[in-house]
């Protein structure tokens, strides 16, 4: 037991104050006093060691998705600070709040060729400018004293934003001894002011306008999830009357088993979103700036329709006349707009009887949905046994068996496709995937965050690309013996990148298909005690399920599938139906 108290124990009792649970990270020699302070912390946060720093962020991704908690990262210097890039990127493209503290050589040794030194000194690299870049905010800390500001203001910081905010600690400010402080205090968010009730004026005209014509077509986004807002959406698209699209990364805003619920809009999605959107009087976008992966094949369209976006950020729409936004806070800004469309207009009684959601705007029923110009082209699936199992038919297990409230993690990519359209989620279920930055392999660290946030079943679904990268934090989950089940749709190759040598080149070679790999006997192999198995029917991996389902611990899924089964990806399967080898205009189409 230490009778000082050092910068690192402050550190830890901010953190605590804070109730953060975790501190997920990779040791080293620079952040080791961090680690020393946990273990020496009563009912502190328990530090995860992950197998990679870039998992570390991806876990602390995945726990406030989950949660909406706080998380926090620790990395060493060196090698370790710069594997956290894409995490921490990914979590900046996402808005994911979360606090980074990365150790670095000791001040002392500024510009004098320290070990991993990067101060910017003597040629050296310059981590406070690298990661300023990155976060939202980024603060290297040269005062022990200082700590007690910069650790509460960055906190913040992240929190506002939201994003990754960093701290930079040389070990000896760390390990620099501070005077007795008081019990640290909640840091102040700052708060985001209200639409003016002009702009929200007209948007209630345009959207009444609207739902008197031919309806109003809502596209939610991952701001909804970010908010724990869907109640909220639920309530304003029920008095609207309006079907509603969710961009690929929010999956689980609305219920896909509403009447209302059209499916994913964008890139992934189908024509039938694509219709609806394109028949609709007006569009209104709730919590997403309507990106490429959203939107594309509807910019050119709503150039001419009006358009009410509830996000604080601006939409990737040109400003024209018809374009309205409410910028505050995002459930508020919904609940209050639902009060004003509901509320009665001039020249209505305000007495007598309780009216329905609609009555003050129309209720003709969900009428069907146009779908003939544009025709959505069949998925192609390789010819198979009757026995084998495809993605498609892998993906439609998974959710029959999925028990409420789990949740559902999707790396990128075919089988990301293939799990947004096809995993069904249960009551309670929450689906998170990682469309900022893309990264493959982020879904294996996600998972983990998500099972320690909230103790819940979480189902991993990844391609073997990823799992080359990142399956290794399997160890993690075992270890901490978390309820994580890894499915690993294993198809010898990058997928998507195999599929597009196919369809937008020659198809005559490939860098993307690789020798056989047997996965599930190999991690059965290694891991004594691992429920591992390769299922080679629905019946099999339908078992395998519910056997792994009824316990508390992890387990891995390998599923042999084919390379050539192209996913529910629109550029793809528009070459398909044209016949050519050029990308539909469907805006750029990713790698």
């Amino acid at each position: 037991m230490r009778s000082e108290s050092r910068v690192v124990d402050f550190i830890v009792d901010f953190l605590r104050c804070q109730e953060v649970r975790h501190v997920f990270g990779v040791g080293g020699a620079n952040i080791e006093d961090l680690y020393d302070a946990l273990h020496l912390s009563v009912d502190g946060p328990l530090g995860v060691v992950a197998k990679h720093e870039f998992s570390a962020a991806t876990m602390a991704d995945g726990y406030h998705r989950a949660s909406q908690r706080m998380p926090v990262i620790a990395s060493t210097s060196g090698a370790g600070a710069m594997n956290l890039v894409p995490g921490l990127a990914e979590l900046r493209a996402s808005h994911v709040p979360a606090l980074a503290l990365i150790g670095q050589p000791p001040l002392s040794l500024d510009g004098r060729g320290s070990f991993q030194e990067t101060s910017g000194l003597a040629g050296s690299i310059d981590a406070a400018r690298l990661f300023t870049e990155i976060a939202v905010h980024c603060v290297r800390v040269t005062d022990p004293e200082a700590i007690t500001e910069e650790l509460p203001r960055a906190f913040a910081a992240a929190l506002s934003e939201p994003g990754p905010a960093v701290l930079l600690l040389p070990k000896d400010i760390q390990q620099a001894v501070l005077e007795p402080w008081s019990r640290p205090g909640a840091p102040t968010r700052a708060a985001r002011p209200r639409s003016a009730d002009a702009d929200r004026a007209r948007a209630v005209a345009l959207l009444r306008s609207a739902v008197a014509r031919h309806g109003v077509a809502v596209i939610a986004g991952e701001g909804v999830a970010r908010a724990d807002a869907r109640p909220q959406l639920a309530a304003l698209a029920e008095a609207l009357e309006a079907r509603v699209a969710v961009a690929p990364d929010a999956k689980d805003v609305f219920d896909d088993r509403d009447p209302r619920h059209l499916g994913i809009a964008g890139v992934i999605g189908s024509a039938q979103v694509q219709a609806a959107v394109e028949q609709a009087s007006a569009v209104l976008l709730v919590g997403t700036r309507l990106p490429q992966m959203a939107g594309a094949g509807l910019h050119d369209h709503l150039k001419g329709v009006p358009v009410v976006c509830l996000d604080p950020r601006a939409p990737f729409l040109e400003p024209y006349e018809d374009l309205v936004r409410l910028t505050g806070d995002l459930a508020e800004e919904m609940t209050t707009l639902t009060g004003e469309l509901l509320a009665p207009t001039a020249g209505q009684e305000s007495g007598g009887a309780a009216r329905a959601p609609a009555d003050n705007l129309r209720r003709p029923g969900l009428a069907p949905v146009d779908v003939t110009a544009a025709p959505e082209p069949a998925t192609v699936v390789p010819d198979t046994s009757t026995e084998a199992l495809d993605m498609v038919a892998a993906a439609r297990v998974i959710g029959e068996v999925l028990p409420e409230r789990s949740i559902v993690v999707s790396d990128a990519g075919n089988t990301g496709a293939v799990a947004l359209n096809h995993v069904g989620l249960p009551p309670g279920g929450r689906f998170i995937t990682a469309m900022g930055m893309g990264g493959m392999g982020h879904s294996f660290g996600a998972a983990i965050g998500a099972a320690f946030a909230t103790g819940r079943r979480t189902c991993v679904v990844a391609g073997d690309g990823a799992f080359f990268m990142h399956g290794m934090e399997v160890h993690t989950a075992i270890e901490h013996q978390l309820p994580v089940t890894f499915v690993i749709f294993n198809n010898q190759s990058h997928g998507m990148c195999y599929t597009r040598e196919l369809l937008f080149y020659a198809g005559d070679y490939s860098y993307n298909l690789f020798r056989p790999a047997r996965i599930g006997d190999g991690m059965a192999a290694m891991f004594p005690g691992l429920d591992a198995v390769t299922p080679r029917s629905a019946d099999e991996l339908r078992a395998a399920l519910e056997r792994v389902h009824a316990t508390r611990a992890p387990a891995l899924i390998c599923i042999e599938v084919d390379p050539a089964e192209v996913p529910p990806f629109r550029p793809f399967q528009h070459v398909i139906a044209a016949g050519s080898n050029r990308p539909a205009n469907l805006g750029v189409v990713p790698g």
